[in-house]
């Protein structure tokens, strides 16, 4: 169980909260790079932490990630014409370029002192792996900007679903380090088989065990930790075990175990306290076949316009009970909810906006949940004691090298030498924590 006090120093993201400002010393997913993807187009609104902002590609194809309110009278740049290298509000003409500067102001006179005195708040901004990216913690704290984990390299290819999610950023998290559950909640569409490795097929994916409850042993390092699922395969389970290891990049990303055709994994942006936009991620290089977006959407049934709205909002809600489906049930389908993905935000949402965990009674299967848990909230301890953001300082370990794994191997194997990212282990966590009695 967790306290009040702690379930806060978890949970929340705005204004001063530590774990908002460790995030805020992260390179944050501001929209996909898709949704900008012309010069001079229609600026998309984003939140971020707590903010309102919107994001555009100016005529030279730069990028700004810039408050969404104008400096002058405060009208939303959500409005503004995008043109000739700026953001002109429709206000009263001001217009600011992707650094915030204030280049014209049609409603001032030509000697005004303005600009020299005035500048708009802008982030930083990247692009990588598909992504906008946006830095938001004090500029003289700002790392060096590298890829992700799921772009390893420039010609990785990736494939990104996005859907907002109605709960606290923790909650969907802690769904995506949780390999437990995916023996029940997906056991229609994650079927077992007899197959040598995870595989992917056009209705579901296969694994190599029907094994629900695994053993968990987890490693911390200076990123998050990586931890393992141990089952029994199907076949050879007197000499093999079934391995899936999971990672988590602290603040916002998590690798999942892949499969023959692509590797996955999730990435959160916290808009604030209540409410997440989720990026379920399908990514590979030269040696998968991959998927390409519109494919894994429909797979995934978030499909734009379709299963989500302009606004990324989904159309199954609590409200129509995600589409559930009884007579599936009945014949066979485990939760009667169509899509990997909906199945879990039918269960983040409803623990409510954010849940409490001091109600909770976890067992030997919420191992790595716990570890999160713990984890996170030693963070923010730090970070409000000492100033100092998990996975921000020293010693790094370059993302590129980190990476989820899956298979069956003999039970002689350590499972710590299987995937990348285990350079700087810091602890190893037992079996059963003590959180988890």
């Amino acid at each position: 169980m967790m306290t009040a006090e702690e379930n806060d120093l978890l949970c929340c993201v705005e204004g001063d909260a530590p774990m908002g400002q460790i995030m805020r010393r992260h390179w944050i997913a501001a929209c996909l790079s898709e949704e900008i993807a012309e010069p001079d187009g229609a600026p998309v609104k984003v939140r971020l932490l707590g903010e309102d902002l919107v994001v555009f590609r100016d005529s030279r194809g730069r990028v700004g990630v810039l408050d969404e309110y104008c400096s002058h009278r405060r009208a939303s740049l959500a409005f503004a014409r995008n043109e000739e290298c700026g953001l002109r509000c429709l206000y009263h003409g001001w217009k600011f370029d992707v650094e915030g500067n204030v280049v014209e102001m049609a409603s001032e006179p030509p000697n005004s002192r303005i600009p020299e005195r005035l500048k708009h708040k802008a982030y930083s901004a990247r692009e990588a792996g598909g992504f906008v990216w946006a830095y938001m913690g004090p500029p003289e704290e700002m790392r060096e900007f590298e890829a992700p984990a799921f772009a390893p390299t420039a010609d990785a290819r990736v494939s990104a679903t996005k859907v907002r999610v109605r709960c606290n950023w923790a909650q969907i998290l802690e769904g995506q380090i949780d390999s437990a559950h995916s023996s029940s909640l997906h056991s229609s569409d994650m079927v077992p088989a007899q197959v040598d490795s995870a595989k992917a097929t056009d209705a579901n994916w296969l694994r190599p065990s029907n094994d629900k409850a695994p053993r968990f042993q987890i490693e911390r390092t200076s990123y998050g930790f990586r931890y393992a699922a141990i089952r029994r395969p199907i076949m050879n389970e007197a000499t093999h075990d079934y391995i899936r290891t999971t990672v988590y990049i602290a603040p916002f990303t998590a690798l999942i175990p892949p499969n023959n055709v692509h590797n996955v994994a999730t990435l959160l942006t916290p808009e604030d306290d209540h409410n997440t936009i989720f990026y379920f991620i399908a990514w590979n290089g030269a040696d998968k076949t991959g998927i390409d977006a519109d494919a894994w959407r429909k797979f995934n049934v978030l499909q734009w316009g379709v299963d989500v709205d302009n606004n990324f909002d989904g159309v199954r809600t609590r409200a129509n009970l995600y589409a559930q489906d009884r007579v599936a049930m009945k014949q066979g389908n485990f939760t009667g909810i169509s899509g990997i993905p909906n199945q879990d935000i039918a269960m983040w949402e409803s623990m409510g906006p954010i849940s409490d965990r001091s109600k909770e009674r976890v067992g030997a299967s919420d191992v790595a949940v716990v570890a999160f848990r713990r984890l996170m909230v030693e963070a923010a301890r730090n970070m409000r004691s000492k100033g100092q953001a998990l996975g921000a300082t020293e010693p790094h370990v370059r993302h590129a090298t980190i990476s989820s794994y899956e298979g069956v191997v003999p039970k002689t194997t350590n499972w710590r030498s299987l995937g990348g990212g285990s350079e700087a282990p810091l602890e190893r966590v037992a079996k059963q924590p003590e959180a988890a009695k």
